[in-house]
């Protein structure tokens, strides 16, 4: 399977510790619960079904190896190669597909998350509403539901303890997983945001690269 490309784990050595190489005879990877991506109900909302035959499988959820000197619980975002990787105990992690922002959107880093929302209220920045006037009509905030960009789920990320104004969360659109179509946050699949929010607490570290 693939993993985080040549290019994208010597910028994470440049400014965070990780190992070279995998172990000769690593241990068997963990074991998850089934991946399922059928309509499911949550939170009094229905969640769609996602033709996964339809998502590359690279995109798919699954364990991968990956080792790394960084804690357990630490999040890697590869804008690059549309991944997001929950390091676990031992040399795997649970690799996610996401879309990413557009060109001119993009951001790197280290950040933390600072707040975790079920069926967040979607509020469009001034800036966007300037872009896409039709967008004033939730210059209140949008209620969280199916259609609401943020989806089911959102991870809210800070810098020093200061709003990035950047989310991890879940989209309604999930053909645009592997694509550089959002405004700068990272969005899933809302089956898989579901899955990485039971997963992170508020203080978990996010590395953007």
């Amino acid at each position: 399977m693939p993993a985080p490309t040549r290019r994208a784990f010597c910028a994470m050595a440049i400014a965070f510790p990780v190992a070279g190489c995998l172990r000769a005879s690593p241990p068997p990877p963990p074991e998850l619960a089934p991946i399922d991506y059928a309509t499911r109900r949550d939170g009094g909302h229905t969640i769609p079904a996602v033709p996964i035959d339809q998502v590359p499988e690279d995109f798919r959820r699954q364990v991968v190896p990956l080792e790394s000197e960084l804690p357990p619980g630490t999040m890697i975002v590869n804008t690059e190669t549309r991944h997001l990787y929950l390091l676990l105990e031992g040399p795997y992690a649970i690799r996610y597909g996401i879309g990413v922002g557009r060109e001119g959107f993009g951001w790197r880093g280290p950040s933390e998350v600072f707040a975790r929302k079920s069926w967040p209220t979607w509020t469009p920045p001034p800036e966007m509403i300037r872009r896409q006037p039709e967008l004033a009509r939730w210059a209140e905030g949008q209620p969280g539901g199916p259609r609401n960009p943020l989806g089911a789920r959102a991870i809210y990320l800070a810098v020093d303890g200061r709003d990035t104004g950047y989310r991890i969360h879940g989209t309604p659109e999930w053909e645009s997983i592997g694509q550089a179509a959002s405004s700068g946050c990272f969005r899933m699949i809302n089956h898989d945001v579901i899955d990485l929010f039971d997963r992170v607490r508020a203080g978990s570290t996010v590395i953007v690269i």
